[in-house]
């Protein structure tokens, strides 16, 4: 029985100092102004005729009075572009890597077979500024995290839109928690424990378990929908009461779940049957 009692005494203690370690922080200034919108995933794109993180995806979700979310690189020029890989072949049909292209030669890759080319961060700022929010995810490469985040709140500095900046990457979210904590931050995160390992063992259950808050300390967590019971998330979420994101809505079943339980929805392929910013 004693020994029972300790080991119980333990997994309260254990679970007590992880909960702990991965709060983030709760009622940041200006998140309200984040909810309430429904977030296009990479535009409102419609395949094969709209592409994604195009200029024609982004034009659409603003007259449809939505946000966005989108991805942000950065180029060999210190440029930054709106692309979600690296490599450029799924989405051009081109060899390479979007971090060896400077900004003039963005306009060279057409995207997904459309008119449309890859757009600039600029570009995409100036359409919805005074519009909607955008969630700017930034995709480091070749360990270029810090470089990348400060790029990217250089932009950033003159817009006077609504944004936040997520990433799976935590050495950007450290950067902002550093040099911009006004910025809203968020971890991205799914299961990667699932199948093969990606990041390696340990540090694919760091992120799967949100480890990593305890360096970033993020002001929402976005989480996969298929794995947001992670306890981790769940914890966030609904002990702390951060705010959460679900990524990607497919449905609008789903999309309705992830707004009963109070989360910011990312959405794709297909278009909602209501829009709560829509005049």
């Amino acid at each position: 029985m004693k020994i029972l009692f300790t080991v119980l005494v333990v997994l309260i203690a254990v679970t007590l100092l992880y909960a702990l370690l991965i709060r983030g922080r709760v009622n940041t200034k200006g998140i309200e102004k984040l909810q309430g919108w429904f977030y296009a995933h990479r535009g409102l794109h419609d395949k094969p005729f709209v592409a994604e993180n195009s200029m024609t995806a982004f034009r659409r979700a603003v007259a449809k009075g939505y946000g966005a979310e989108l991805d942000v690189h950065l180029l060999k020029d210190g440029g930054l572009a709106v692309i979600h890989d690296s490599t450029l072949k799924r989405t051009t049909g081109a060899d390479g890597v979007v971090e060896d292209l400077t900004t003039a030669e963005l306009k060279n890759y057409r995207l997904e077979g459309s008119q449309d080319t890859i757009p600039t961060l600029q570009e995409v700022l100036d359409l919805f500024e005074n519009e909607a929010p955008l969630i700017i995810e930034l995709k480091s490469a070749g360990g270029n995290a810090p470089q990348l985040t400060a790029a990217v709140c250089k932009v950033l500095e003159s817009y006077r839109g609504i944004y936040c900046i997520e990433s799976f990457d935590p050495r950007c979210l450290i950067w902002l928690k550093k040099n911009r904590p006004d910025i809203i931050r968020g971890q991205l995160s799914q299961n990667f424990l699932k199948g093969t390992t990606r990041l390696g063992r340990l540090m694919d259950f760091a992120l799967t378990y949100l480890l990593d808050n305890a360096l970033t300390r993020p002001d929402f967590v976005a989480y996969k929908f298929a794995d947001r019971k992670n306890l981790g998330n769940q914890i966030c979420v609904h002990l702390w009461g951060m705010q959460g994101v679900s990524w990607t809505l497919t449905t609008q079943e789903q999309l309705e779940a992830a707004l009963q339980e109070g989360l910011l929805p990312i959405f794709e392929r297909f278009e909602p049957e209501y829009f709560p910013k829509a005049e």
